[in-house]
Protein backbone atom coordinates (compact mmCIF):
# COMPACT_ATOMS: atom_id res chain seq x y z
CA UNK A 1 0.00 0.00 0.00
CA UNK A 2 1.25 3.20 -0.75
CA UNK A 3 2.60 5.22 2.46
CA UNK A 4 1.74 8.75 1.27
CA UNK A 5 -1.05 9.86 -0.71
CA UNK A 6 -5.01 11.77 -1.22
CA UNK A 7 -7.85 9.77 0.18
CA UNK A 8 -10.94 9.54 -1.97
CA UNK A 9 -14.43 9.99 -1.40
CA UNK A 10 -17.78 9.44 -3.73
CA UNK A 11 -21.37 8.47 -3.69
CA UNK A 12 -24.42 8.00 -5.13
CA UNK A 13 -23.91 6.82 -8.75
CA UNK A 14 -27.08 5.21 -9.05
CA UNK A 15 -26.30 3.10 -12.16
CA UNK A 16 -28.91 1.40 -13.26
CA UNK A 17 -31.45 4.42 -13.69
CA UNK A 18 -33.19 6.41 -14.88
CA UNK A 19 -32.27 4.34 -18.01
CA UNK A 20 -29.56 2.10 -19.49
CA UNK A 21 -27.97 4.62 -21.61
CA UNK A 22 -27.62 7.65 -19.10
CA UNK A 23 -26.50 4.77 -17.05
CA UNK A 24 -23.84 3.70 -19.08
CA UNK A 25 -22.89 7.30 -19.68
CA UNK A 26 -22.40 7.75 -15.73
CA UNK A 27 -20.54 4.49 -15.22
CA UNK A 28 -17.64 6.02 -17.87
CA UNK A 29 -17.31 9.15 -16.35
CA UNK A 30 -17.17 7.94 -12.87
CA UNK A 31 -14.73 5.45 -14.70
CA UNK A 32 -12.43 8.10 -16.31
CA UNK A 33 -12.43 9.92 -12.82
CA UNK A 34 -11.00 7.14 -10.83
CA UNK A 35 -8.24 6.34 -13.66
CA UNK A 36 -7.30 10.14 -12.61
CA UNK A 37 -7.52 9.76 -8.91
CA UNK A 38 -5.77 5.96 -8.96
CA UNK A 39 -2.60 8.54 -9.71
CA UNK A 40 -1.87 9.89 -6.79
CA UNK A 41 -4.20 7.90 -4.42
CA UNK A 42 -3.94 6.38 -1.72
CA UNK A 43 -7.65 5.04 -0.68
CA UNK A 44 -10.62 5.45 -2.42
CA UNK A 45 -13.74 5.49 -0.35
CA UNK A 46 -17.04 4.81 -2.24
CA UNK A 47 -19.88 5.26 0.28
CA UNK A 48 -22.99 4.13 -0.86
CA UNK A 49 -25.85 3.77 -3.80
CA UNK A 50 -23.25 2.63 -6.54
CA UNK A 51 -26.29 1.12 -7.85
CA UNK A 52 -29.89 2.13 -7.96
CA UNK A 53 -30.49 -1.37 -7.00
CA UNK A 54 -28.46 -4.44 -6.05
CA UNK A 55 -28.85 -7.72 -5.16
CA UNK A 56 -26.27 -10.80 -5.04
CA UNK A 57 -27.92 -14.30 -5.00
CA UNK A 58 -25.80 -17.47 -4.24
CA UNK A 59 -24.57 -17.78 -8.11
CA UNK A 60 -26.13 -14.50 -10.01
CA UNK A 61 -25.30 -10.75 -9.43
CA UNK A 62 -26.59 -8.33 -11.72
CA UNK A 63 -25.97 -8.00 -14.76
CA UNK A 64 -24.05 -4.97 -16.03
CA UNK A 65 -21.55 -2.38 -14.95
CA UNK A 66 -18.87 -4.38 -15.66
CA UNK A 67 -16.27 -1.40 -16.62
CA UNK A 68 -16.69 -0.07 -12.99
CA UNK A 69 -16.09 -3.25 -11.48
CA UNK A 70 -12.87 -3.80 -13.92
CA UNK A 71 -11.67 -0.95 -12.80
CA UNK A 72 -11.98 -1.44 -8.76
CA UNK A 73 -10.51 -4.89 -9.70
CA UNK A 74 -7.97 -2.88 -10.75
CA UNK A 75 -7.37 -0.21 -8.08
CA UNK A 76 -7.63 -3.09 -5.48
CA UNK A 77 -5.17 -5.23 -7.04
CA UNK A 78 -2.51 -2.17 -7.85
CA UNK A 79 -2.49 -1.91 -3.98
CA UNK A 80 -4.79 1.27 -3.10
CA UNK A 81 -7.16 0.97 -0.42
CA UNK A 82 -10.61 0.42 -1.38
CA UNK A 83 -13.52 1.09 0.62
CA UNK A 84 -17.26 0.41 0.18
CA UNK A 85 -20.04 1.07 2.09
CA UNK A 86 -23.53 -0.18 1.63
CA UNK A 87 -26.55 2.53 0.65
CA UNK A 88 -29.89 2.18 1.08
CA UNK A 89 -30.18 0.94 -2.23
CA UNK A 90 -27.75 -1.49 -2.85
CA UNK A 91 -27.47 -3.04 0.72
CA UNK A 92 -27.65 -6.52 -0.28
CA UNK A 93 -23.96 -7.26 -0.59
CA UNK A 94 -23.14 -10.47 0.64
CA UNK A 95 -19.06 -10.86 -0.16
CA UNK A 96 -18.85 -10.96 -4.09
CA UNK A 97 -17.30 -7.19 -3.75
CA UNK A 98 -14.92 -8.45 -1.23
CA UNK A 99 -14.08 -12.00 -3.06
CA UNK A 100 -14.00 -10.82 -6.45
CA UNK A 101 -12.94 -7.12 -6.05
CA UNK A 102 -10.51 -7.29 -3.25
CA UNK A 103 -12.75 -3.97 -1.41
CA UNK A 104 -13.38 -4.20 1.95
CA UNK A 105 -17.38 -3.60 2.89
CA UNK A 106 -19.10 -1.43 5.47
CA UNK A 107 -22.62 -2.17 6.04
CA UNK A 108 -22.59 0.24 8.83
CA UNK A 109 -20.98 4.12 9.72
CA UNK A 110 -17.24 3.57 10.73
CA UNK A 111 -15.17 5.73 12.83
CA UNK A 112 -11.40 5.64 12.17
CA UNK A 113 -8.34 7.76 12.39
CA UNK A 114 -6.46 9.08 9.08
CA UNK A 115 -3.05 10.99 9.09
CA UNK A 116 -3.80 12.22 12.84
CA UNK A 117 -7.72 13.62 11.94
CA UNK A 118 -10.52 11.60 13.41
CA UNK A 119 -13.55 10.77 10.59
CA UNK A 120 -17.03 9.32 10.80
CA UNK A 121 -17.68 8.35 7.73
CA UNK A 122 -20.77 6.52 6.58
CA UNK A 123 -23.96 6.61 3.67
CA UNK A 124 -26.21 8.63 6.30
CA UNK A 125 -29.57 6.74 5.92
CA UNK A 126 -31.36 6.30 8.83
CA UNK A 127 -29.34 8.58 10.38
CA UNK A 128 -30.80 11.81 12.65
CA UNK A 129 -34.27 12.73 14.15
CA UNK A 130 -37.50 11.51 11.99
CA UNK A 131 -38.37 9.47 9.27
CA UNK A 132 -39.17 6.88 10.88
CA UNK A 133 -41.04 5.44 7.89
CA UNK A 134 -37.51 4.82 6.13
CA UNK A 135 -36.08 3.31 9.15
CA UNK A 136 -38.83 0.29 9.57
CA UNK A 137 -38.67 -0.40 5.80
CA UNK A 138 -35.00 -0.95 6.03
CA UNK A 139 -35.32 -2.69 9.18
CA UNK A 140 -37.30 -5.34 6.96
CA UNK A 141 -34.72 -4.95 4.16
CA UNK A 142 -32.16 -5.91 6.35
CA UNK A 143 -34.03 -8.63 8.58
CA UNK A 144 -32.08 -11.93 7.48
CA UNK A 145 -35.58 -13.88 7.66
CA UNK A 146 -36.74 -11.51 4.46
CA UNK A 147 -33.32 -11.44 2.58
CA UNK A 148 -34.07 -15.44 2.68
CA UNK A 149 -37.43 -15.62 1.27
CA UNK A 150 -36.55 -12.75 -1.46
CA UNK A 151 -33.69 -14.84 -2.59
CA UNK A 152 -36.39 -17.61 -3.40
CA UNK A 153 -37.36 -15.31 -6.03
CA UNK A 154 -36.39 -16.03 -9.49
CA UNK A 155 -33.20 -13.45 -10.48
CA UNK A 156 -35.48 -11.89 -13.52
CA UNK A 157 -38.55 -11.19 -11.00
CA UNK A 158 -36.90 -10.27 -7.85
CA UNK A 159 -34.29 -7.78 -9.52
CA UNK A 160 -37.57 -6.71 -11.56
CA UNK A 161 -40.06 -5.89 -8.81
CA UNK A 162 -37.18 -4.37 -6.82
CA UNK A 163 -35.74 -2.15 -9.67
CA UNK A 164 -39.68 -1.06 -10.46
CA UNK A 165 -40.24 -0.05 -6.53
CA UNK A 166 -36.49 1.37 -6.64
CA UNK A 167 -37.42 3.71 -9.80
CA UNK A 168 -40.88 4.72 -8.89
CA UNK A 169 -39.30 5.98 -5.52
CA UNK A 170 -36.87 8.10 -7.32
CA UNK A 171 -38.41 9.80 -9.96
CA UNK A 172 -42.71 9.44 -9.20
CA UNK A 173 -42.70 12.99 -7.81
CA UNK A 174 -40.83 15.85 -9.90
CA UNK A 175 -41.59 18.39 -7.16
CA UNK A 176 -40.29 16.33 -4.07
CA UNK A 177 -37.49 15.58 -5.72
CA UNK A 178 -36.71 19.06 -6.40
CA UNK A 179 -37.27 20.20 -2.66
CA UNK A 180 -34.68 17.57 -1.89
CA UNK A 181 -32.36 18.85 -4.01
CA UNK A 182 -32.23 22.36 -1.47
CA UNK A 183 -30.82 23.42 1.25
CA UNK A 184 -33.21 22.93 4.04
CA UNK A 185 -31.24 25.45 6.85
CA UNK A 186 -29.58 23.33 9.66
CA UNK A 187 -32.11 23.18 11.70
CA UNK A 188 -33.89 21.25 9.20
CA UNK A 189 -31.22 18.94 7.81
CA UNK A 190 -31.32 15.93 9.66
CA UNK A 191 -27.59 14.52 9.27
CA UNK A 192 -26.37 18.04 10.56
CA UNK A 193 -28.11 17.71 13.44
CA UNK A 194 -27.04 13.95 13.72
CA UNK A 195 -23.68 15.46 13.23
CA UNK A 196 -24.20 18.28 16.20
CA UNK A 197 -25.54 15.22 18.30
CA UNK A 198 -22.42 12.95 18.24
CA UNK A 199 -20.34 15.59 18.83
CA UNK A 200 -21.70 15.81 22.06
CA UNK A 201 -20.48 12.56 23.01
CA UNK A 202 -17.23 12.03 21.14
CA UNK A 203 -15.20 14.68 18.54
CA UNK A 204 -14.96 14.64 15.27
CA UNK A 205 -13.10 16.15 12.87
CA UNK A 206 -15.17 15.62 9.28
CA UNK A 207 -18.48 13.97 9.19
CA UNK A 208 -18.42 12.03 5.28
CA UNK A 209 -21.76 11.19 4.30
CA UNK A 210 -23.71 10.71 0.57
CA UNK A 211 -27.58 10.01 0.62
CA UNK A 212 -28.47 13.33 0.47
CA UNK A 213 -27.40 13.94 -3.03
CA UNK A 214 -26.78 17.85 -2.78
CA UNK A 215 -22.77 18.48 -2.13
CA UNK A 216 -22.32 20.24 1.55
CA UNK A 217 -19.57 21.68 3.28
CA UNK A 218 -21.10 22.63 6.74
CA UNK A 219 -18.86 24.38 9.75
CA UNK A 220 -20.14 22.29 12.79
CA UNK A 221 -19.06 23.19 16.93
CA UNK A 222 -15.73 22.61 17.95
CA UNK A 223 -14.41 23.15 14.54
CA UNK A 224 -15.65 19.76 12.80
CA UNK A 225 -17.08 19.77 9.77
CA UNK A 226 -19.83 18.02 7.74
CA UNK A 227 -18.93 16.92 4.21
CA UNK A 228 -21.81 15.75 1.63
CA UNK A 229 -20.49 14.21 -1.14
CA UNK A 230 -23.35 14.81 -2.95
CA UNK A 231 -23.91 13.04 -6.46
CA UNK A 232 -23.18 11.28 -9.61
CA UNK A 233 -26.20 11.98 -11.67
CA UNK A 234 -26.34 15.71 -10.94
CA UNK A 235 -23.53 17.23 -9.86
CA UNK A 236 -20.61 14.64 -9.80
CA UNK A 237 -18.83 15.96 -6.82
CA UNK A 238 -16.75 14.23 -4.64
CA UNK A 239 -14.39 15.08 -1.55
CA UNK A 240 -10.02 14.61 -1.32
CA UNK A 241 -8.39 14.11 2.18
CA UNK A 242 -4.62 15.35 1.26
CA UNK A 243 -4.07 14.49 4.82
CA UNK A 244 -3.98 17.76 6.13
CA UNK A 245 -7.71 19.52 4.87
CA UNK A 246 -10.53 17.50 3.37
CA UNK A 247 -12.32 20.09 0.28
CA UNK A 248 -15.29 19.79 -1.87
CA UNK A 249 -14.48 18.93 -5.25
CA UNK A 250 -16.72 18.85 -8.74
CA UNK A 251 -15.62 16.86 -12.08
CA UNK A 252 -16.12 17.90 -15.42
Amino acid sequence: MPQSGKIYFASDLHLGTPNEESSAERERKFVRWLSEVQQDAKAIYIIGDVFDFWHEYKTVVPKGFVRLQGKLAEIADSGIELHLFTGNHDLWMYGYFEKELGAKVYRHPIQINLNGKKFYIGHGDGLGPGDKGYKFIKAVFSNPVCQWLFRWLHPDIGIGIASYFSYKSRFADAASKTEKEKFLGEDREWLVQFCKSELQKTHCDYFVFGHRHLPLDISLPGGSRYINTGDWLTHYSYAVFDGDKLELKYYS
